[in-house]
């Protein structure tokens, strides 16, 4: 597909020219963020961006956090906290210590340099700064050379539906209830009228190849697609997107996602995130323990690549990365084997 003529969106902060290289991914959660450290380590500095869900911001303390784009943010830029894969490494907790103590609102933990973070996005966007140019500013500063892009400015949340009929927010359901309760709708509130932010749609008309992360698809890719324009051009370029499945025999790498497929319908494999992104995405990499399931993948018209998919290291995000990479046009090597 031929690069579309340049139009507003080249003026989006921190757009680089195309060069016909770069490679976009649409991310979101510790998934992503690890597969983005690997993409950045085998690829040249700025050549990497990614469109980032922002679904799961929410306001807490009167702030504006954004849960998705600080994971990323403080992934790349080498500050995040390696056991929980989320939050800064080296912590501190002063500020939520004194209000628990205070008896004020402390389910959503946030550590004194997060908050900080938290205050100046909250400080710009006030003072009329849009998130895209507010999220440039902030991965700048913090060292991380892959151009992250908040999939809409506007207003965009999931509401999680309960059996009951009772909605509650996204945050709620994650963080406040650990997903211990059972999915009947994900809604995305404002989706109909959220605009994508400068940047995202040339992002993907133009880059070299497009990557769907292993992130939840329900609750994390999902909501990127439900952005007016999005899906149409990731569809787009179908035979340049390779999506990577969350799900390794039958089980989530992290968080709820396999639970949350079975509940909304779905079948809670590998093959059943295929579905999902049949239509999308015109190579699908599984990993080896699900190689049984190749065949069924091929048969809804999408290339199958089987490797190594599980990040438990640098080397091997890395390593899927690479494979990723070479997966459109190109031979697939033999993965890596795991030490002994």
């Amino acid at each position: 597909m031929k690069p579309k003529a340049a139009d507003p969106e080249s003026t989006a902060p921190g757009n680089p020219r195309n060069d016909g290289e770069r490679v976009t991914t649409l991310a979101g959660g510790v998934g992503a963020a690890r597969f983005l450290s690997g993409l950045t380590s085998v690829r040249p500095a700025g050549s990497c961006d990614a469109i980032v869900n922002v679904a799961d911001d929410f306001d807490l303390h009167g702030l504006h956090i954004s849960p998705d784009l600080d994971t990323i943010t403080y992934t790349l830029g080498g500050l995040v906290n390696p056991e929980t894969g989320w939050g800064r490494s080296g912590e501190t907790w002063n500020v939520m210590d004194e209000l628990a103590r205070l008896g004020g609102e402390s389910w959503f933990r946030l550590g004194d340099r997060d908050l900080a973070v938290h205050l100046y996005r909250t400080q710009r966007l006030r003072a009329g700064a849009d998130l895209a140019t507010v999220t440039a500013e902030l991965t700048a500063s913090l060292g991380v050379s892959a151009r992250l892009i908040p999939v809409t400015g506007d207003r965009l949340r999931t509401v999680i539906g309960l059996p009951g009929g009772e909605t509650i927010d996204f945050q709620d359901y994650f963080v406040a209830r650990r997903h211990s309760v059972s999915v009947a709708d994900i809604i995305f509130e404002g989706a109909g009228t959220a605009r994508p932010s400068p940047g995202v749609l040339e992002s993907i008309r133009t880059a070299r190849s497009v990557v769907i992360a292993p992130s939840n698809p329900l609750v994390s890719i999902a909501p990127v697609l439900a952005v007016a324009g999005v899906r149409d051009a990731v569809a787009a370029r179908r035979e340049s997107v390779v999506a990577v499945s969350p799900i390794i025999g039958g089980k989530a790498v992290k968080g709820p996602a396999a639970r949350m497929l079975t509940e909304m319908g779905h079948e809670a494999s590998a093959l059943g995130v295929a579905r999902l992104y049949r239509d999308l995405a015109a190579t699908m990499v599984i990993d080896t323990r699900d190689a049984d399931l190749a065949a069924a993948v091929e048969d809804l018209g999408m290339r199958c690549v089987v490797t190594e998919t599980m990040m438990t290291d640098p080397g091997r995000s890395a390593d899927l990365a690479g494979t990723v990479l070479r997966s459109v046009g190109g031979p697939i090597p033999e993965p890596r084997r795991a030490d002994p």
